[in-house]
């Protein structure tokens, strides 16, 4: 009989759920047997399977696990010397011929071999020690964790020689090159508590201290060791035919979006000390130096454990630290967890509940109480226990459950050698499971494990009760290096359909590389309101538009504080953030450059219609009342007039104006706003150049401001009329001008006023192409060649324009001047056939010079504004003369009024003004919503049912069928009106009319 003293009994071995899968794999490792050099190889092959014990073991790995089988025929002998020698010292074999293997290793390949056969015999040794219950999970453990650490510390030591080989570092001690090296490597999670599992990646921190590190290439030592580290983590990363060591992950190092691969002691100490969150503190409640310059490391976490162990923590500290727990969802029972496919690690009742219940209350009572500064889990319930915290009974039931489902953990990871933290989805697989775990019956294994998660689910759930729950139906966790399974799953089911990148915005926001998150209090409101937050920009049409639209405002924010905990305090405002950057670029871009337009929303009467002008022009007086001096003016202006905008858009937005209203609206407050100029610029510019007895400058206003239809993104069309009397030389200041440079430099510095950029932005953009010979003609004009160049020079599409012209701003004298003159060129008498030929033919040049791709562009498609425009602007010109009251600066008005002179039926008027009112409708939608790239076709649904509910259509389809219908109606009307009667006056456009 062969001595085996380590093989157990059979019946404290596992059984098999399908006995006859281990047969193709017993054959080939006895076969492997029987061809070893060794012949006792074979005769122990041949005793096994003769033998109950021998055959149960046989069973337990041949049926259960491919990997452990992969292992024994790889190594033909490793079954014989876990036999005879035990695991354990099996294991510290494995571990010290790797240590002296690696000590004059220089060759990658072969580092990477002995690394991979080490791996091999060490799972395999534990593996063993595991399922046949020889030892518990902490010894399981803790065993993982010491292979870890050997085989981290021999892969820097063989990496550190192969540099030093080529010339690129000095060692302090060849014989043990990691020895003061003045690099650390910093075991994080399980590897840094001991706790590592059987199939884990292993989460590392590289650290340097640059004056201990003798790097001697020219790339430099930064440079230099995040090359080192590449070569460290491709040593215990890559397969090759002898497998892997560990999946390296160095994403919890600081910022690791920004920073290298290996930090410098004083960075990480920097980042930690001013950007450190809550979460990356509960990841240093289990770091330790696992590998390299042990010293630097514990030099580094001493240096870190004021900011790991905070003696005082404020509000704010303290919710950020709730948060934490909130953020995984507590479902306090009435479902049933489903036990198959259940994630025993991320799921409810789960690991990460049991370690983060722990983790969560050591960050607030660890800073006063160093007995809670435990890095094991079951260690730190316990000491929670000892201190009060906790009831004895729930770190007992919690410390059980984690054994119980750190088991569980194991033999699934066991079965493939896959990170897998997933039951099987179907009842075999789980009675599989079951059995391998031990069990005879599945059904108790069921029961027990179900009994686990209730318990641990009902402590979870009750931990911070005080603290306001969240409603979100799933976890949302953005702590760690890489996306949360569960949190992605919640993320889609709020409406993201990115929810990776979803998931890499919202955990970039905790790594402070923003302006406004720079402060430990931003980014503790920001983490308690990221949860709200995701709900409230889900509901919107577009929610990752909106999140990357909200990201993009963050990143421009001068500070945090206050807008964050505005938002907090006021879901209603979270609610139109969430709506604005979801649904209208043009407001989310007005309010990424000036947020402080978010203060007005909270005012009460923010969502009353707009007052008429005399309100307003009391309300800017009032508000330009402790200016200073004309800068003060110019700011103040345009904070009043941003205000009042964004306001304006809201309205729209919320579909509290319609588009007659909003354009009035908008129109009277850029009115008011020239007005509130007009003086303050007059008077500064008046220090210098004096003033002239003349009446002064008129501001006429053309295009959409004269019609009264501003959008929210217009610009000013103007232009600048005077009076010059016979006889004025110049003006009486201490630098006088003569008049004609003196309104021109006045109306420049007006111009200047209204679109230069201050600290509070610009007000609008100005279009000077509509004056008087347009970019060649002079900036201001006397009103004597105004008359004369509209009476001889002119051009047909000028006296179009000329119809929507009013004067706005300056002196009463000179603007009911130029209001008689305005009255006089447009009544005056025009050949009916030049005009109708010349109209038609320049709609025609514009057709060409800005074809319409789609019925979308609404204004210059065949039956769209244009030609809207054009036949009320044409059916003025043609009549006024004989009825000046057709004039209009509207084209809607002047329908009505082209009507009530009897020229058009009352019936057709109507329908005219309807289909003006329902383009400028769609055209401010657009414009609002989803900006000017507008592709229907690619358009997505939520996003065209947004364009349609702006409109109050109920769906896209109906939208588009009544633009097509409309346009279609309107361009026959035009084509009836103008462009069929017309005859061809050729391509040249006349001047005069």
């Amino acid at each position: 009989m062969i001595k085996l003293p380590y093989l157990p009994e059979a019946s404290a071995l596992p059984g098999a759920h399908d006995p006859s899968r281990a047969e193709p794999w017993m054959e080939r490792w006895c076969a492997a047997a029987a061809a070893a050099p060794d012949p006792a190889l074979d005769e122990l092959a041949q005793y096994l399977t003769q033998i109950p014990a021998g055959q149960r073991l046989l069973q337990a790995i041949f049926a259960n696990s491919p990997f452990l089988s992969h292992c024994l025929i790889a190594d033909i002998g490793l079954l014989s010397e876990v036999l005879k020698q035990g695991p354990a010292a099996l294991l510290e074999n494995a571990l010290s011929d790797l240590k002296s293997k690696a000590a004059g290793l220089c060759v990658q390949a072969e580092l990477m071999k002995s690394l991979r056969v080490c791996r091999r015999r060490a799972a395999f040794a534990i593996a063993f020690a595991d399922i046949c219950d020889l030892w518990d999970v902490v010894e399981v453990t803790r065993a993982l964790s010491d292979f870890a650490d050997v085989a981290v510390d021999a892969a820097l030591a063989s990496t550190l020689r192969q540099a030093a080989a080529r010339g690129e570092l000095g060692l302090a001690d060849a014989a043990e090159p990691t020895r003061g090296c003045g690099i650390a490597i910093l075991g994080m999670g399980k590897l840094g508590a001991h706790e590592l599992n059987y199939s884990s990646d292993i989460d590392l921190i590289v650290i340097f201290d640059p004056d201990k590190a003798d790097y001697r290439h020219s790339r430099g030592v930064q440079q230099g060791l995040v090359r080192l580290t590449r070569d460290l983590m491709r040593s215990l990363d890559d397969r090759t035919g002898d497998g892997y060591v560990f999946r390296t992950d160095l994403r919890l190092r600081p910022d690791p979006g920004a920073m290298p691969l290996a930090i410098s002691l004083n960075s990480a100490l920097t980042y930690y000390e001013s950007l450190g969150q809550n979460w990356e503190r509960a990841a240093m409640i289990k770091a330790r130096p696992v590998a390299g310059d042990l010293d630097l490391g514990e030099t580094f976490l001493r240096e870190l454990r004021p900011f790991v162990w905070r003696k005082h923590l404020d509000f704010w500290a303290i919710q950020d630290v709730h948060s934490i727990k909130r953020q995984i969802n507590a479902h306090k029972g009435g479902s049933v967890i489903a036990i198959n496919g259940h994630n025993v690690k991320l799921g409810r009742g789960g690991i990460r509940e049991i370690e983060f219940f722990a983790q969560t209350q050591q960050l607030i009572w660890g800073g006063r109480e160093p007995a809670l500064r435990k890095p094991r889990t079951r260690e730190a319930l316990a000491a929670l226990a000892d201190s009060g915290h906790i009831e004895p009974k729930v770190a007992e039931e919690l410390t059980e459950a984690y054994f119980f489902l750190r088991r569980v953990e194991h033999r699934l990871q066991m079965i493939e050698d896959q990170q897998t933290h997933k039951l099987p989805d179907d009842d075999a697989g789980v009675d599989a499971l079951a059995i391998f775990l031990g069990y005879d019956d599945p059904a108790v294994f069921r029961d027990d494990l179900l009994q686990h998660l209730r318990s641990v689910e009902d402590h979870y759930a009750h931990l911070f009760e005080e603290s306001p729950s969240l409603s979100t139906p799933g976890n949302l966790v953005f702590t760690g290096g890489e996306p949360d399974p569960d949190t992605l799953a919640t993320l889609s089911g709020l409406g993201y359909h990115e929810s990776e990148r979803v998931w890499q915005v919202v955990s970039g926001w905790h790594h402070g590389r923003y302006r406004a998150l720079r402060s430990t209090r931003s980014r503790e409101l920001l983490t308690e309101l990221v949860p709200l937050l995701l709900q409230t920009f889900g509901k919107t049409q577009a929610p990752d538009r909106a999140l990357i639209n909200f990201d993009g405002f963050i990143a421009g924010l001068p500070a945090g504080v206050q807008l964050f905990s505005m938002l907090y305090n006021n879901p209603n405002l979270l609610e139109l953030m969430a709506e604005i950057m979801g649904s209208a670029p043009q407001l989310a871009d007005r309010l990424k450059r000036n947020p402080s337009l978010l203060e007005a929303v909270l005012s009460v009467d923010f969502f009353d219609p707009i007052p008429p002008t005399e309100v307003l022009e009391r309300e800017l007086k009032t508000a330009l009342t402790d200016a200073q001096d004309l800068e003060d003016v110019l700011d103040m202006t345009r904070r009043w007039t941003n205000d009042r905008r964004f306001q304006v858009g809201v309205h729209i937005l919320r579909h509290k104006s319609d588009v007659d209203a909003s354009g009035q609206a908008l129109s009277d407050i850029a009115e008011v706003a020239l007005r509130g100029l007009y003086a303050p610029v007059l008077e500064d510019f008046a220090r210098s150049h004096g003033y002239l007895a003349s009446s002064g400058l008129a501001i006429v206003a053309l295009g959409k401001l004269g019609s009264h239809e501003m959008t929210v993104s217009s610009d000013l069309d103007l232009v600048f009329l005077y009076d010059l009397p016979p006889g004025e030389v110049q003006s009486d200041g201490v630098k006088p001008l003569e008049p004609q440079r003196y309104y021109a430099r006045l109306a420049q510095r007006l111009i200047n006023a209204l679109s230069a950029q201050t600290a509070e932005g610009t007000l609008y953009e100005i279009d000077m192409r509509l004056r008087p010979s347009g970019n060649a003609g002079p900036i201001a004009t006397s009103l004597a060649s105004f008359r004369r160049y509209y009476q001889e020079d002119a051009w047909t599409w000028e006296h179009l324009a000329l119809t929507r012209a009013r004067a706005v701003a300056g002196p009463a004298d000179i603007c009911r001047q130029v209001e008689t003159d305005l009255l006089a060129i447009r009544s005056a008498r025009r050949d009916p056939q030049r005009l109708l030929a010349e109209v038609a033919q320049m709609r025609r040049r514009i057709a060409k010079e800005h074809p319409a791709a789609t019925i979308w562009s609404v204004k210059y498609a065949e039956g769209g504004l244009i030609d809207l425009d054009f036949l009320a602007q044409y059916l003025q010109l043609r009549h006024a003369a004989e009825a000046p009251q057709v004039l209009a600066t509207s084209t809607q008005q002047a329908f009505v009024n082209l009507a009530a002179a009897g020229i058009i039926e009352p019936a057709r008027a109507g329908k005219l003004v309807e289909a003006t009112r329902f383009l400028r409708q769609v055209q401010e939608a657009l414009r609002l919503t989803v900006g000017p790239a507008f592709d229907a076709d690619t358009l997505s649904p939520t996003l065209q049912a947004a364009l349609a509910a702006s409109i109050g259509l109920d769906d896209f389809d109906g939208l588009r069928a009544r633009l097509e219908e409309t346009l279609a109606w309107a361009r026959g009307i035009y084509v009836e009106q103008i462009d069929g009667p017309a005859p061809d006056c050729g391509d040249a456009l006349a001047k005069g009319a």
